[in-house]
């Protein structure tokens, strides 16, 4: 592609960073690396405590471990979101329960949260759609009616605040992600934030594979054994030494993603895409501050979409589609979901375009994808 759809942005630091990891001799997880990671997340986002895990769908898994999750429990999450949300819940015999987007930020419906809870509703997961939050406010005063806990998915959202809060660092979980396709990244790996402190005793066994290794460690024990579930959730040394170097350039990446933001939204104002309605162009409230994860757009329907996709492709830009929505994919139909039940996310899922964006965009090249959209919806 002229203009690829995503590219790994060099921070500098990383090949260093590597080398010095392996020079320690240290290679798998609980090493110099690791911890300056979890500092840095913990520093720099405000979290009260931060574990580096191989990925978000690790960390996803891990909480729904140390929730307690069971068998008939409940959990509300979207349907527009990865798999991994919901097979996190799925694994521990509990039952995820789809709800439905809003308009404007694409994120879950408050209100459609709260018809959904029911005895059984021990969870809400809310995801923060392309970098934008959900309404953590509302959601967190919800839980809290309800004694409910809530997990943040913050998969695509490192780096982007809500009310002047980290996003992440609201719930009694928050779960980062920094997989090749995120902002930061080390191509696969991810960050578990404990943001209450009942549940700090059950996530050190959680990570340590259900051991009570971590006592061990600090002296609080002369050995350690199995005391409950756990796994292998945490990362190893040599993602956190190229992490870490994409860390200490997160303002620098997400300022750059902003500026190819901006460009785009000039471009778009310059043509006639939104005046004709051809395009409706995305919208940010005033307390979210974005990390400028996507750019994302609607289009009229789903085969201006696809059609379109191809179009594009073949003058060299490469865009893309998004979710499938949960509650209508063969998983969710087995579930005993349909179409009609989030008819919002149907509707932006068919719609949905997914533009060109990482920091190597210039100020040209957002132009031309403007103009070669124009070229295939005129």
């Amino acid at each position: 592609m002229d203009i690829p759809f995503n590219k790994i942005h060099a921070a500098g630091n990383e090949i260093e960073y590597i080398s010095n990891a392996m020079k320690r001799g240290k290679t798998s997880s609980g090493g110099y690396y690791c911890k300056e990671v979890e500092k840095f997340v913990e520093s720099k986002f405000g979290a009260r405590k931060a574990f580096f895990t191989s990925s978000c769908s690790a960390a996803l898994d891990a909480s729904a471990v140390i929730i307690g999750l069971e068998n008939e429990d409940e959990v509300i999450m979207p349907s527009f979101t990865f798999s991994s949300t919901a097979n996190a819940v799925l694994a521990r015999g509990a039952k995820p329960v789809f709800v439905d987007i809003e308009k404007v930020t694409f994120d879950m419906d408050v209100d459609d949260v709260k018809a959904k809870i029911t005895a059984k509703t021990k969870a809400i997961y809310p995801v923060h759609y392309a970098g934008i939050s959900c309404d953590m406010e509302a959601i967190t005063s919800i839980a809290s009616r309800h004694g409910l806990k809530v997990v943040e998915d913050a998969a695509q959202g490192v780096g982007s605040m809500y009310g002047g809060e980290y996003l992440g660092t609201m719930g009694n979980i928050g779960c980062l992600s920094f997989h090749e396709t995120k902002n930061v990244t080390c191509g696969e790996g991810g960050c578990l934030l404990m943001n209450d402190s009942t549940l700090d005793e059950i996530a050190e066994i959680v990570l340590e594979k259900g051991t009570n290794r971590t006592k061990f460690l600090n002296g609080e024990i002369d050995k350690y054994t199995w005391v409950g579930l756990g796994s292998s959730y945490l990362g190893s040394e040599i993602a956190a030494a190229y992490l870490l170097a994409q860390l200490e350039e997160m303002d620098t990446i997400n300022r750059k993603r902003r500026v190819a933001t901006s460009n785009y939204y000039e471009f778009f104002r310059a043509s006639k895409l939104v005046e004709e309605g051809h395009v409706v162009l995305p919208s940010v409230p005033w307390e979210m501050r974005s990390n400028y994860h996507a750019f994302v757009i609607l289009l009229k329907d789903e085969k201006t979409r696809n059609e379109t996709i191809v179009k594009m492709k073949e003058k060299g830009i490469a865009v893309a589609s998004h979710f499938v929505p949960l509650h209508s994919s063969p998983m969710g139909r087995s579930l005993g979901y349909e179409e009609d039940d989030c008819p919002i996310t149907e509707e932006v899922s068919k719609r949905l375009l997914r533009l060109p964006m990482h920091t190597g965009l210039s100020t040209a090249d957002c132009q031309k994808v403007v103009a070669r959209l124009e070229e295939c919806l005129a």
